[in-house]
């Protein structure tokens, strides 16, 4: 057996057991989705505090309209008219969206969490009226993972565009 046709052989050998641990690393993200294993758990704080919604983390995996570091700094919904009316076009419209689930909602308030399609990653994201500032402040971050690759901006930004601000 010559040396060329021996590298092939060991090349086509490697190459075989990275296409399999590769295929056992997919089947094993996309199960742990279906069975809710990267979910993560409920996050603790949030909801309004002293006019603020929780603070984003220092990973970039997280947007709020009430920060100021580069990253995680997005505009806050803008409203004309009655804050109350647009909070409820704000709810119908998240309500609508496929893969938002509305989890809490009162005056001023709207927690809902969005999960990922195929891999089941859940995103919290609040709304809350700031009637004094005359917009909706907005945080959506994910639970689990460092970055979150634009996905909760993105987000919001399609709010934004179904909002009409």
């Amino acid at each position: 057996m010559s040396q060329t046709t021996s590298n092939a052989s060991r090349f086509a050998t490697v190459a075989r057991y990275l296409l399999i641990g590769f295929g056992i690393l997919i089947a094993a993200l996309i199960l742990g989705g279906q069975m809710g294993l990267l979910t993560g758990k409920h996050p603790v704080g949030l909801g309004v505090q002293d006019g603020k919604l929780k603070p984003a983390p220092s990973s970039p995996n997280c947007v709020s309209s009430q920060v100021t570091t580069e990253y995680h700094q997005i505009a806050p919904l803008a409203y004309t008219g009655d804050g109350q009316a647009a909070f409820v076009r704000l709810k119908n419209i998240v309500s609508g969206m496929q893969t938002a689930v509305v989890i809490e909602s009162k005056p001023g308030y709207l927690y809902a969490e969005y999960t990922s399609k195929l891999l089941g990653f859940v995103d919290d994201v609040e709304f809350y009226l700031d009637e004094k500032a005359g917009v909706i402040q907005v945080r959506s971050a994910s639970r689990l993972g460092h970055k979150d690759f634009g996905v909760n901006r993105a987000r919001i930004e399609a709010v934004r565009a179904a909002f009409g601000t």
